[in-house]
This record gives structure tokens, C-alpha cells and sequence, in this order.
């Protein structure tokens, strides 16, 4: 008889626990919800012993292995007790004892820990001084300070109901977006993804930024689909920051145009990293006119970002290059069309009024069948599908994890009302003034976002500082798209910047100079979200006239080119900083009369310096 070794037990254990996560996005998707209760309370369950068990195959540590198995004992105690109860909870006639109360702390305990090893300290550091504030928070000074909390309520809140860890972020996540991570996963294992930045490589080819355009192109189209700007830099980023050195460019741009362009996939529909399907569930606003508010606004923040990288490149003096043979093959080409028809069928299949997870099972529907079609060799490469398993489970587990620390922010906050007085604070500090609303709204988002993933950063965010900006009478979907795109720049703005931290060791970077000069390319995403609260027209889809969006557009079009020549100058012409960050804050803060005027000036001016080039080069 053959003896596994404990190894061996463990990874057949996190195949199980994958296939099981597998399946059920799969049924969910197909079928709709079958329990709420056992949907998230389960997919919690299993998913956190799918982390504990692959951070388990990772560590030799006796100390690390021993408070997994902690950790797993607690979790799996919680849930145990929560089901005890389940029936009773539901009916709202269920009061908690002594041990409901404690087998529910060690399972909020048991979710910070599997957040840490999820995605690091700070979501879980988060987690837990929120937890710690609502225990005893009546203790804290001067406005933070609340009523007080027993310990029944809090637990009642956070564990055994649907307002703390298995509320909505949780009913989203399980019920919608884990089938979009498995279309990610699936487009990987088809190699489509390899494709893409090959296909953007032959679209900038001609271009003088070359492969740090064809970076561009590539991580926004890949970005998109991916719900972590970080797993975006890593995938394409070992392809295209290679590339951007050879061309001639510094490892620091090269890991910065990586880490800027994978971030701002977040922002680019029909996905938008999963975070689309989430907003439209908070605002009751519907998934297409999400998208479309998101659409010009992402091709804005992708142009800006092509022109600094042009700017850059004609500073360093690199010529443009002869088109490179990209070839394509038959195959490639046809992979490329799954990539389109899979994405057109999941909005199709929405606007046919289907439910988002059921587009996302459309979606990956289509890149089966078409994939398998061409690469029927992939059918047979159990490799390919085991490293499929692993990938689409763990990182389907780890978001279920965040979102579940995401649950303990949203309950404390609730019950305390704190996010409510913190909004007041920023209302009375500002005075009323927009602008200064913005921003220290902008700064605070920025600071909370730091170290998180894109979904659990927008839901925190937008729950704290959201109210703020809805009291100074900004439209709903304009403050959520606000607040989101300052939650997706912090994964590039120091000190933290994940996204550069992570592209800066493929280039053999420095991690804080990749990060500032990623904030520096990505300026204008740092200003798009002011234009569209100042110029509201800019997000279509939002009841404004068709003139006044080509309005809004052409002007905040402007003001990102100027803005984007700004910061890189050409030599010898540094003032020209000052002057078009001049026309661009009046493209977007003033008036019609006043952005018409400062557009003329604007197009006047970049006329005359594209002459003086023009005859500057030939003369030389």
C-alpha cells in the first residue's frame, strides 16, 4: 500500500479545496444562489483553508505551522457555531450566549490573520484596529468616541449576521465576481494574455516610446479582467519591462510605465478588475451606465499616459525605430478574436438584462469553446489545468478573505457612526468650499487605499469619505468614481505604491524612485477625477446633453496633454510648465467662456512649439 507523504496530502488537499471553490462559482453563476447563508459562510470556510493550507505547503517553520493550524481550528470552530445558530439567525429570534460570543472573536481573529497572509499587514492591521476601536472605542478621545458597543452586539453584527464579515461585499464577491477571476485565470491558461502583449507590440511599433507604449496597450487590455494592479504588473511586466530597457530607457521608467499602466486597468471597463459589478450593487446604479461613466475618463488617463512616455522619449533623443516584424500566425490571430468575442458576449449578454455572473459564465463559455477549439493540445496538458486549479481557487480564496476583513471595517463603522462624524469633520473643515473638499478628500483616500487591493480599498473608501462629497451635493455615481480612481492611484503613490514595489525588482529598480516616477507619468489620473466633478458631462451615461459631454471631453482632453507635456518638458523649454498647468486648471475649473479661451491658447501654443520642432530639426 502506498503511504502519502504529508506533502503530497497537502497539495492533493489544495486541489480539493480549488475544484470545490471551482465548482460552485461555476453553479452560482448557472443556477443563482442556492443558501445565502451556506454560499458565504461556506466559501469563507472553504476558502480560508485553502490559504491556510497553501501557506502551510510554503513554510518549513515549526512557529508558522503551528498558528496555521491554530488559525484553521478557530476558523473552522466559527463557522461550526455559526451554523448551529443559522436557522434561529435567520429569523432574527436567535440571542447570543457566552460561547457564540467567543467562537465569534476567534473567527473575526481568525479572518485578520488569513487577510495578512493574503495581501500583507496593512488590510489586516486595518481590520484589526477597527475591530479593537469598536471594543472600545468608548474610550477613545474627542470625536472618535462612541456610545459603546457589548460584546453581544458586536458579534452580533460582525459574525452572526449579514452586516459585518458575510454582508454585501461578500454576497457580491461569491455570488459575481469570483467567475470573472475565473475568466482571468481561463485567458491565461489559453496564453491569450501573452498574445495581447504581442499584439500591442505590433500596434506602437512605429511609435519613438515603442515597447513602454506597447506596456501601455497591453496592461490596459489585460488590466482590465485582473482585480490586482500588482498580479497585472507581474504578468506582463516580465515581457514588456525587459523590452522598455533594451529600447533605451531607465530601469526606473521602465518599472514605473509598467506599474502606472497596470493600475489604471482597474479603471477600464467592461471589468474594471471586478470592482464595476461592486459599484453598480452599492449605488443601485445599473452595470452598464458604470461602464459607460468609467469609458472616456479610462481612455483619457491611457492618452495622458502616452503622451508623457512620448515626451519622455523624445527628451532622451530616441529616434523612431522601423516597424518590427511581429508575425502572427493563424492561431494568434484567432486567439485574439476569443479575447474580443468573450468580452462582447458578457456585454451582450448584460445588456439582454442577464445577470452579471451569468455574463461572466457566457464570457467564459466562449473562451472554452473557442480556445479549446484552437489549442486543442491544452485540452490534455494537466500541468496547464493544475496550475489553472491553483491559480483561479487561491486567488478566488484570498479575495473571499479580504472581503471578509472588508465586512468587519463596514459593521464597525455602521454600528459606530464614525465614518458619518468623519465626513462631518471634512464638511466643516472645508467650510463648504468644493475644491478644498476635494482635496483632502483626494489625500485621505490616498492614505486609506494604501497597501490594499483595488476592491477592498474602493469599499472602505468609499464608505468613510463618500458622504462628505454627497453633502455637498455631488451626484453618486461622480463620488464613486472619484473616490475609486484616488483608491487605484494609491497602489502607485508613495510610501507604499504596491504596484511599483512590485514592478521594481523586475527591472532592477529602486522600489520609492519607481514609485515617484510612476505618480509623476500618471499626473493627469491624479487630475481626471477633479475635471469629472467640475465638468460632471465628462461621465456619459449620467443624464447630461450630448454638446456638453463633447464639451467636457474636448477641453479635459486638452488640459491631460498639456498636463502630460508638463512633466516632461522639452529642453530648454521649462516654462512652459507653469504656463500649460496654468491653461489646464483653467480648461477645468472655470467656466465655458473661460476654458473656450484658455483651448485656443492651448492649441495656439502647442502649435508653434510643434513648428519650432519641426524647424529645429531640420535645420539640424
Amino acid at each position: 500500500m502506498t503511504i502519502l507523504k504529508p506533502s503530497a496530502v497537502v497539495d492533493y488537499a489544495v486541489v480539493l479545496l480549488s475544484l470545490i471553490v471551482i465548482g460552485v462559482v461555476f453553479y452560482v453563476s448557472l443556477f443563482g444562489v442556492f443558501s445565502d447563508s451556506y454560499l458565504r459562510v461556506g466559501m469563507l470556510l472553504v476558502g480560508g483553508l485553502l490559504v491556510i493550507l497553501t501557506g502551510f505547503g510554503r513554510s518549513e517553520k515549526l512557529w508558522d505551522r503551528t498558528l496555521l493550524a491554530l488559525t484553521a481550528t478557530a476558523l473552522i470552530l466559527s463557522v461550526l457555531q455559526y451554523f448551529r445558530a443559522a436557522e434561529e439567525i435567520e429569523t432574527g429570534l436567535y440571542f447570543l450566549n457566552a460561547t457564540d460570543i467567543w467562537m465569534g472573536m476567534l473567527g473575526l481573529i481568525a479572518v485578520i490573520e488569513l487577510t495578512r497572509r493574503s495581501v500583507g499587514l496593512v488590510m489586516a492591521l486595518v481590520a484589526g484596529i477597527v475591530l479593537l476601536y469598536g471594543a472600545f472605542g468608548d474610550m477613545a478621545p474627542g470625536f472618535l468616541r462612541h456610545a459603546g458597543i457589548s460584546g453581544e452586539e458586536l458579534m452580533t453584527v460582525l459574525w452572526f449576521s449579514f452586516d459585518g464579515v458575510f454582508g454585501r461585499p461578500m454576497a457580491t464577491v461569491v455570488s459575481t465576481i469570483l467567475i470573472f477571476i475565473m475568466f482571468g485565470a481561463l485567458l491565461e491558461l489559453l496564453a491569450i494574455d501573452l498574445v495581447l502583449v504581442r499584439l500591442a507590440l505590433a500596434a506602437t511599433g512605429r511609435m519613438r516610446s515603442g515597447p513602454a507604449a506597447a506596456a501601455t496597450v497591453a496592461s490596459g487590455l489585460f488590466g482590465t479582467i485582473s482585480g490586482s494592479a500588482v498580479a497585472n504588473v507581474v504578468g506582463t511586466g516580465v515581457i514588456t519591462i525587459p523590452l522598455i530597457k533594451k529600447r533605451g530607457f531607465s530601469p526606473r521608467f521602465a518599472a514605473a510605465v509598467e506599474s502606472a499602466a497596470s493600475s489604471g486597468g482597474q479603471i477600464t471597463p467592461p471589468i474594471m478588475g471586478a470592482v464595476a459589478f461592486i459599484m453598480a450593487d452599492v449605488t443601485n446604479v445599473p452595470y452598464l451606465t458604470i461602464c459607460a461613466a468609467a469609458a472616456v475618463p479610462a481612455l483619457l488617463y491611457y492618452g495622458g499616459l502616452f503622451v508623457a512616455i512620448s515626451s519622455a522619449a523624445r527628451n532622451m533623443g530616441l529616434a523612431d525605430e522601423a516597424q518590427p516584424k511581429v508575425v502572427f500566425n493563424w492561431r494568434e490571430l484567432v486567439q485574439m478574436l476569443v479575447f474580443v468575442i468573450s468580452l462582447a458576449g458578457i456585454v451582450v449578454t448584460m445588456v439582454g438584462g442577464a445577470s452579471p455572473a451569468y455574463a461572466g459564465f457566457v464570457g467564459v463559455a466562449l473562451a472554452a469553446v473557442l480556445g479549446f477549439a484552437i489549442r486543442p493540445d491544452m485540452l490534455f496538458n494537466w500541468q496547464a489545468w493544475l496550475r489553472f486549479v491553483r491559480s483561479a481557487g487561491l486567488i478566488s480564496a484570498q479575495l473571499v478573505v479580504i472581503v471578509g476583513a472588508v465586512g468587519i471595517v463596514i459593521g464597525v463603522l455602521n454600528l459606530t457612526g464614525v465614518g458619518l462624524r468623519f465626513a462631518s469633520l471634512l464638511s466643516s473643515l472645508a467650510e463648504d468650499q468644493l475644491i478644498l473638499s476635494l482635496i483632502l478628500m483626494a489625500i485621505a483616500c490616498l492614505l486609506l487605499g494604501m497597501g490594499m487591493p483595488t476592491v477592498p480599498a474602493y469599499l472602505i473608501i468609499v464608505l468613510v469619505m463618500g458622504p462628505s462629497l454627497q453633502k455637498l451635493g455631488v451626484p453618486i455615481v461622480h463620488t464613486h468614481m472619484f473616490v475609486l480612481y484616488f483608491g487605484v492611484l494609491s497602489a502607485i503613490t508613495p510610501p507604499v505604491a504596491l504596484a511599483a514595489f512590485a514592478a521594481a525588482p523586475i527591472a532592477g529598480a529602486s522600489p520609492m524612485g519607481t514609485a515617484i516616477e510612476a505618480s509623476r507619468l500618471a499626473l493627469p489620473g491624479f487630475v481626471i477625477p477633479f475635471a469629472f466633478i467640475y465638468k460632471p458631462a465628462l461621465l456619459l451615461g449620467t443624464g447630461y446633453p450630448v454638446g456638453q459631454s463633447v464639451q467636457a471631453i474636448f477641453f479635459v482632453m486638452l488640459a491631460t496633454i498639456l498636463i502630460s507635456r508638463a512633466c516632461y518638458p522639452r529642453r530648454g523649454k521649462l516654462y512652459m510648465v507653469p504656463v500649460g498647468l496654468a491653461l489646464a486648471a483653467a480648461l477645468i475649473f472655470f467656466g465655458a467662456l473661460a476654458s473656450w479661451i484658455a483651448a485656443a491658447a492651448a492649441i495656439g501654443l502647442m502649435y508653434f512649439d510643434r513648428l519650432e520642432l519641426k524647424t529645429k530639426n531640420a535645420i539640424s
